[in-house]
């Protein structure tokens, strides 16, 4: 009988970017492989099937019960073994549908931020939180990736069993260094002089990422610090605004989609981030692994990876004037920015992909057999 394995998520863009090698490792196993998720398509060879989902950004959304009705469908006929849901809004849809079926598949909730926390305005936390708590009866085993997501978890009851991974692993193999001279060629196109002190922060551009923050700080900054923006979002168009309104147009790049960092991390001086809450990220344990010291706002996830004065440094949420303080840190003492990076490229190896996805697939066999081999993360 043909064993199913069914991933989730809100975007294709999650399933590309995080879960690619679990997929081929899961058909390596000989399994068939399905996902289910929104926003705009993309190739994804891996898959065995790929099912379009109409998920809306906002959990009360109608497209979201129309969403929820054919992955009900799909389950029910398909009769999947296992389901593997990600990100918050596809999580929970996808835990609604499997309600009420019997047999039901077992269902594996990854948790890669909770998108509340202490200082959420109440309305929102009790929404988003009562999902999570409507969902735990059908969630087999809930993953969390920080301290506070997982404490939450745990003392709320939020799944059947509850642990805690290193996120779901980097591959840092594909962050090869630099050409020669690739460096000095983009921070020339860029604008930037070889004396120059780059900064970079590659993310959404949303209100949870908050370059905004970064865009005040570094109008406390001498000009010589520029900072490298790549990405999109909503709330780019806006960002660039207000880096012409604070007189940052030369010192701002904003390359949007970026596929390859590798040149971007090469160009830059350090690494920067002014999120609000995050799960375990990627573009932080990425910059630590090429080396560059990191600036980062202190909250969850940012946390879990830095040691304030150790291994980064972190500034409270929100606070451009002491995130402008600890750059200026970096800049004042070189020796203390190498220290710093060197400490972060030792401490990120914990999270590499080839030591984080043999033990993501011996959590998925907790809960149902699965062929024990060696993972294969070519």
């Amino acid at each position: 009988m043909e064993r199913k394995v069914l991933f989730t998520a809100s975007t294709y863009s999650h399933i590309v970017n995080f879960h690619l090698p679990y997929l081929r490792e899961f058909c390596r196993r000989g399994w068939r492989v399905d996902v289910a998720c929104g926003g705009a398509a993309m190739e994804i060879p891996e898959a065995d099937r790929v099912l379009p989902v109409p998920f809306a950004k906002s959990i009360t959304a109608p497209e979201n019960l129309s969403a929820l009705r054919l992955l009900r469908r799909e389950i029910r006929r398909e009769k999947y073994e296992l389901i593997s849901c990600h990100t918050s809004l596809a999580s929970f849809f996808t835990r609604m549908a499997v309600y009420g079926l019997h047999p039901r598949p077992a269902v594996v909730c990854t948790v890669h931020g909770y998108l509340f926390d202490d200082k959420t305005p109440s309305l929102r936390r009790a929404l988003l939180y009562g999902a999570e708590r409507l969902a735990a009866p059908v969630t087999d085993l809930l993953l969390t990736m920080n301290r506070w997501d997982h404490t939450l978890a745990v003392n709320r009851r939020l799944g059947r069993e509850i642990i805690k991974i290193p996120g779901m692993g980097v591959d840092f193999e594909r962050l090869k260094p630099a050409e020669p001279g690739v460096r000095e060629k983009l921070r020339r196109e860029c604008g930037f002089r070889p004396e120059d002190f780059l900064l970079v922060y590659a993310a959404e551009f949303s209100a949870r990422k908050s370059q905004s923050v970064l865009l005040r700080a570094l109008a406390r900054l001498p000009e010589r610090v520029g900072l490298l923006l790549p990405g999109q979002g909503a709330l780019r168009e806006e960002c660039m605004l207000l880096a012409e309104r604070l007189g940052l147009k030369d010192r701002v790049v904003f390359p949007g989609q970026v596929t390859d960092m590798s040149p971007w991390y090469a160009a830059a001086d350090a690494a920067v981030s002014s999120s609000r809450s995050e799960g375990l990220p990627f573009n932080i344990m990425e910059a630590m692994a090429r080396e560059l010291p990191v600036v980062a706002s202190a909250v969850k996830g940012h946390t879990d990876l830095l040691s304030h004065g150790k291994t980064g440094l972190l500034y409270p949420y929100g606070d451009d004037a002491a995130c402008a303080a600890c750059v200026r840190n970096l800049l004042e003492d070189p020796l203390f920015a190498a220290r710093l990076a060197d400490a972060a490229k030792r401490s990120v190896r914990r999270y590499s992909l080839p030591e984080v996805l043999p033990e993501i697939m011996h959590l998925y066999a907790r809960i149902i057999p699965i062929k024990a081999e060696t993972a294969n993360i070519g």
